[in-house]
């Protein structure tokens, strides 16, 4: 696979907020490439989180961490002020530590697809399958159909998933079971977009409202029909309630 670029700059109109885009366990930056043709009106950064995409001989080092480097990278291209912050999935629980850790540099918050409900037993034993089954190219291939990712992008799902280390996979996958909203995201009082895809699993669902216990200015909604990755799954939609969230609304096609 090739490498994909960590920051696309505004071809147009430089004075909006930058727009930082943290992507799920088991993918890379470029699950962002629907997007970018939509928002290039700003500069949008697509970090690799440490073990994933071209980080991924990296150890993971727990999502306190990677939020803090996601911070780090995003000041180091020279992103001094708020950025407008999108999560999906794992990108969605590292955001929320962004939300915890440095509410300042948060202009507003856009979270999809957020697994926050502690692993019952049925979870568990699923993820214990998917360590077993890490390095098996048929099973990456099932979940790409489970998340409903469209042809195109299911060969490249499969070989990402296949590169990650398992040690990435074992350390990632026991923070993500043991679920929560940190408290101390309480301290971001900006504005907050929370949504589950209708067709996400029931947790991801319950956990919108995890989000609003914590963060009580929370719009919390439901996209009509969708997965978990459904930025790749229906872009033209993803991309429409991004851009109607950005300019200060909530997208009606979502259920309240």
């Amino acid at each position: 696979m090739s490498a994909f670029p960590e920051v696309h700059f505004a071809g147009t109109d430089a004075t909006k907020r930058p727009l930082v885009l943290l992507h799920g366990g088991n993918a890379a930056n470029w699950m962002w490439e629907p997007q970018l043709s939509a928002f290039g009106d700003r500069t949008v950064l697509t970090p690799d989180l440490p073990g994933f995409g071209e980080r991924v001989g990296e150890d993971w080092p727990g999502l306190d961490a990677v939020a803090d480097d996601v911070v780090a990278r995003v000041s180091g291209h020279g992103v001094a002020g708020p950025f407008d912050l999108v999560g999906l999935s794992l990108g969605a629980l590292t955001a929320l530590r962004v939300l915890a850790r440095h509410p300042d540099r948060v202009g507003s918050a856009f979270l999809t697809s957020a697994p926050l409900v502690p692993a019952g037993v049925g979870l568990r034993l699923y993820c214990k399958m998917q360590l077993a089954l890490l390095r098996t190219r048929w099973f990456w291939r099932a979940q790409a159909s489970v998340f409903g990712l469209p042809e195109d992008s299911r060969a490249r799902y499969v070989e990402h998933g296949l590169s990650v280390r398992r040690e990435t996979e074992s350390a990632m996958v026991a923070e993500v079971c043991a679920g929560g909203v940190p408290a101390e995201a309480r301290r971001y009082r900006g504005p907050l977009l929370a949504i589950a895809g209708e067709k996400d699993s029931a947790a991801v669902r319950r956990s919108l409202s995890d989000i609003a216990r914590v963060a009580p200015q929370t719009c919390s909604r439901v996209a009509p029909g969708m997965h978990h990755i459904w930025n790749v799954e229906d872009a033209e939609l993803f991309n429409g309630v991004l851009r109607t969230w950005l300019e200060g609304a909530v997208d009606p096609r979502l259920v309240g």
